[in-house]
């Protein structure tokens, strides 16, 4: 569920792009995804007094990572993934941001102590090498190709942040649902997030009032499921599951998004940007390889 939703994310954010800015597209959803998860939540603790007392006595430590996730996944994450979606497709969007599975180990072995085992260095070198394979490709397209003023280098770089900042906030994610539900954690989050992006109201409300109901559904859409649920589904999966073995599940989105772009927005990225993502997946894939077991004593 989390994979498709992410997947179709990446084009409903292309869709409403020309009508929205960035900062724009991103107090929308999560206003949706807010008012959408508020209701989740209510329902499955019976009111709110007990949803808002369970946070109240979360350690001090606690309460930051959850702030934290909500400025760096829910904020600065769509605001950077929108505006870098302004200047590269939607496939080679979601290719880019496989480079935080990477980050997600470099994190882990850093602070949670895990180490830094040979594969794990070795595919983060494969895996930065696809990232920029995948900055050429889109930096020297023809210009007929791109979006009226794109600029295909700072469209990488912008997803970049987004992949950077994902991976932070799943590792502070990880140590939060040691105490909450995931439901719970991604209504806090999403709601700090959005009263961070409340900013972009005055823009929010002149570009939805000169776009078409399309537009309006496609932020409704991707409130609830791309948002509400898919963040969901992830904090429960990830609450029951090693954040380094789930985030492999993630390596489906850019398939599934680049076919959705084909299929929904006649999007096709250049064949070294598909090589690029290729490349940078290996790279992950070979940075969750496990060593060789260590022989046994001799009795």
């Amino acid at each position: 569920m989390t994979v498709l939703a992410w997947a179709s994310a990446f084009v409903g954010i292309r869709f409403a792009a020309p009508w929205l800015s960035p900062g724009a597209l991103s107090l929308g959803r999560l206003l949706v995804g807010t008012v959408t998860l508020t209701v989740i939540t209510s329902l499955r603790t019976f009111g709110g007094g007990r949803r808002l007392a369970t946070l109240r006595t979360l350690p001090h430590r606690e309460r930051w990572l959850v702030v934290l996730i909500g400025l760096a996944w829910f904020a600065v994450y769509n605001v950077a993934l929108n505006a870098g979606e302004r200047h590269v497709d939607a496939g080679t969007a979601s290719m880019i941001i496989q480079i935080a599975p990477v980050l997600i180990a470099v994190l882990a072995g850093t602070l949670l102590h895990e180490g830094f085992p040979r594969p794990l260095v070795v595919g983060t070198l494969v895996a930065l090498l696809g990232t920029v394979l995948i900055g050429v490709a889109t930096g020297t397209a023809p210009t007929g190709e791109r979006p009226a003023g794109a600029s295909p280098l700072l469209g990488v770089l912008l997803v970049l942040v987004s992949a950077v900042v994902y991976a932070g906030a799943l590792v502070a994610q990880k140590v939060v649902l040691r105490r909450l539900s995931g439901v719970l954690v991604t209504w806090a989050a999403c709601t700090v997030g959005c009263v961070a992006c409340l900013p972009f109201a005055g823009e929010l409300v002149t570009g939805l009032a000169a776009a078409p109901a399309r537009v309006w559904w496609a932020v409704v859409y991707l409130g609830v499921v791309p948002t509400a649920i898919a963040f969901s589904t992830w904090a429960y999966a990830l609450g029951r599951s090693d954040a380094g073995r789930l985030s492999i599940s993630t390596y489906a989105v850019p398939p599934a998004a680049i076919a959705m772009g084909w299929l929904l927005l006649g999007e096709v990225p250049l064949p070294l940007a598909v090589l690029g993502g290729a490349v940078s997946l290996v790279g992950v894939a070979a940075s969750r390889r496990r060593g060789r077991p260590e022989p046994a004593p001799a009795a």
